[in-house]
């Protein structure tokens, strides 16, 4: 069996993270359990690693890899930053974290959709192409909606 490692990187102070990293490690949970249905029927385990990282390493933070590859160099994703409220609090100074722009959208989370699409492109299923042309045929462009 082949194995698709999905890492994800964010701050933990105390056993607590920000509020963005939160939220993007829901989106791994929840994608994780549905890659894992999905995958496993060709053969393929999804292991999910989670990094903690401390105050000094911000700037990796809310980072998610696959087979130790960055998913903005997998999908085409920028990488940006912005004012973190939640790790200003946490940290007790001025913060600036990542965000993606992702189809056309700044995310302070890493959206479930790019995680799907960096995995099932990682893992040799899908091709770009295929999954953002996938449609329903409702006229939403989701794949799998209806």
């Amino acid at each position: 069996m082949k194995t698709l490692t999905i890492e994800w990187r964010h701050l933990d102070v105390a056993g607590e993270t920000c509020d963005r990293c939160y939220d993007t490690g829901e989106n791994l949970a929840n994608e994780a359990k549905r890659l894992r249905r999905t995958l496993e029927p060709h053969g393929i385990e999804v292991v999910v690693i989670d990094t903690k990282l401390g105050d000094d390493q911000i700037p990796e933070s809310n980072t998610i890899l696959f087979n130790g590859v960055p998913i903005e160099d997998i999908l085409d994703i920028k990488i940006s930053e912005n004012y973190c409220d939640s790790c200003t609090m946490l940290l007790g100074q001025q913060t600036y974290c990542r965000t993606v722009l992702f189809e056309g959208n700044e995310y302070e989370d890493v959206p479930a959709k790019a995680i799907r699409q960096a995995a099932l492109k990682t893992a040799g299923i899908l091709t770009i192409s295929t999954v953002t042309t996938a449609s329903c045929g409702c006229g939403c462009n989701e794949s799998g909606c209806c």
